[in-house]
């Protein structure tokens, strides 16, 4: 009898809410300072995780939440991307 492997629970940084990591979106910052999504849930770095809502995107943006998960100050720029990836999930 083979037990299968658990599923990885993960938090998303703006609504505090546990879903398995396949659902939620992955944003990486690297030892490099390059903050992008990780498609792949694998690449190296610090990760975070948001809901992929609108929801969650308008408050990750207004709370300017990635700021807060990476301690640095996150461009303009990432968040749009971020926004385009929510809109075609």
């Amino acid at each position: 009898m083979q037990n299968k492997p658990k599923e990885k629970i993960r938090m998303c940084i703006v609504c505090r809410g546990q879903s398995d990591k396949k659902t939620l979106l992955r944003i990486v910052k690297n030892k490099d300072g390059e903050i992008f999504v990780d498609k792949t849930g694998k690449a190296n770095g610090r990760g975070a995780y948001v809901c992929k809502s609108k929801e969650c995107y308008q408050k990750l943006c207004k709370q300017k939440a990635l700021n807060r998960a990476f301690k640095c100050d996150v461009p303009q720029s990432v968040y749009e991307m971020i926004g385009e990836e929510i809109e075609q999930c």
